[in-house]
């Protein structure tokens, strides 16, 4: 008896977060929140304010302002959101694209994978790092300014997904902080940590990472192992 011929396989997709992951820019995020908190005041060691990097910025400004203590007016952190994002914008000559960033969606693209961007920036923010990536027209770019919440809530790679049309239990997201991760888990994706943000391989893999890469670059290398085929 003749076998049935098997169905094609359903598209795989990959939901990128973008600073730390594809473009070298949390320190960068790091120093300018430092140096608008400073502005009004707020001091804060750089190693708490990099342990809330990937947060949406009013939920990390809530989780640094937990730790001093001190009550802030609507007024004063939109005040301190607005320096912000002056401090990164003079960054932004200083930043780069990860090891490997290009080679890899070049390779997505040519191997027609889909795949899509999902930050808790907003696009004023993002449009800096965005810039260096030189996306093809089809790959989506989702920020804070689509979703109702940021990460740790899923809700901007849910929208990625919808973006491209496949359903999360077919979506790889990979990310560079354990919000990402977080993020990842609640909206019942499989997820991929990379090193380039500063977190440890332990903190991803607790946070739900099931392969742990150093960059891009090392991602690339590995691809059969988060299930690509490029033969």
């Amino acid at each position: 008896m003749t076998a049935p011929p098997r169905s094609a396989p359903e598209p795989l997709a990959f939901l990128f977060d973008l600073d730390g992951t594809l473009v070298d820019s949390v320190y960068q995020h790091v120093l300018a929140w430092r140096e608008a908190t400073q502005a009004a005041g707020i001091e804060l060691p750089v190693w708490r304010i990099h342990r809330q990097i990937g947060m949406s910025g009013g939920l990390m400004l809530h989780a640094l302002l937990r730790e001093t203590g001190r009550p802030v007016s609507p007024e004063e952190a939109e005040q301190i959101q607005r320096v912000h994002r002056e401090a990164y914008a003079k960054q932004a000559p200083s930043l780069r694209v990860l090891p490997g960033t290009h080679e890899l969606l070049d390779t997505l693209a040519a191997h027609r994978v889909p795949h899509a961007v999902a930050t808790s920036g907003r696009m004023e923010n993002a449009r800096h790092a965005l810039k260096l990536l030189g996306l093809r027209d089809d790959v989506p770019v989702v920020t804070r300014d689509d979703v109702r919440f940021a990460k740790p809530d899923p809700d901007l790679f849910l929208a990625a997904g919808e973006r491209l049309k496949v359903p999360m239990n077919r979506c790889v997201i990979v990310g560079d902080s354990v919000w990402d991760l977080l993020a990842a888990r609640r909206a019942f994706a499989l997820s991929v940590g990379l090193l380039s943000g500063g977190y440890g391989q332990d903190e991803l893999e607790r946070a739900g990472a099931y392969r742990v890469y150093q960059d891009p670059a090392d991602l690339l290398r590995h691809l059969d192992e988060v299930g690509v085929r490029l033969g």
